[in-house]
């Protein structure tokens, strides 16, 4: 589904309304016609201040447990359980129980915003501890061997393709 404002959406309920066809609105606002039935029911339910001005809705883990549970333990359906709660898609919430199941029923978060791009610091090794000095030579063997085969590799490319490059004299 494409992305329409809330004047549009708001537009498309008061349409429904009239009598105009969910296949006409359909092909009209180029949306799936469950999305334009999911919108008039949602709309019917909670009214147009649903509709959300601006942000995107932040829906805290404490919450999104108890939408998920009302589903899995209560035995509801996706479909009710979305437009109780105001759910912009009935899609927001199987995406949820689909992380949820997949991630050992855990609520997960999506961390906003970029990753780090800099090097987290490591702490100092107590010299006094063998097996921290070992770990860590260990490691640090690792990432230099696999920086060798890449750099080995990095050259094998460079020398093939200086091979088929025409010799010009």
């Amino acid at each position: 589904m494409t992305k329409h404002t809330r004047e549009q959406k708001i537009e498309i309920y008061h349409k429904r309304k009239s009598g105009v066809s969910i296949s006409v609105l359909s092909k009209q606002y180029r949306i799936n016609k469950s999305n334009i039935k999911y919108l008039v029911k949602l709309i019917d339910f909670k009214g147009e201040d649903i509709l959300r001005k601006g942000k995107n809705r932040y829906y805290s883990p404490e919450l999104k447990l108890e939408i998920i549970n009302k589903v899995l333990i209560d035995k509801k359906s996706t479909y009710q359980t979305a437009i109780e709660y105001g759910l912009t898609s009935e899609g927001i919430l199987r995406n949820w129980i689909k992380s949820y199941k997949e991630n050992g029923y855990t609520i997960v978060e999506k961390r906003k915003g970029r990753s780090p791009t800099m090097k987290k610091v490591t702490k100092p090794i107590n010299p006094n501890d063998k097996d921290a000095i070992i770990k860590a030579k260990d490691e640090e063997i690792l990432r230099l061997k696999a920086e060798n085969e890449y750099l080995k590799k990095l050259r094998a490319v460079i020398q093939s393709r200086k091979g088929q490059q025409p010799k010009t004299k």
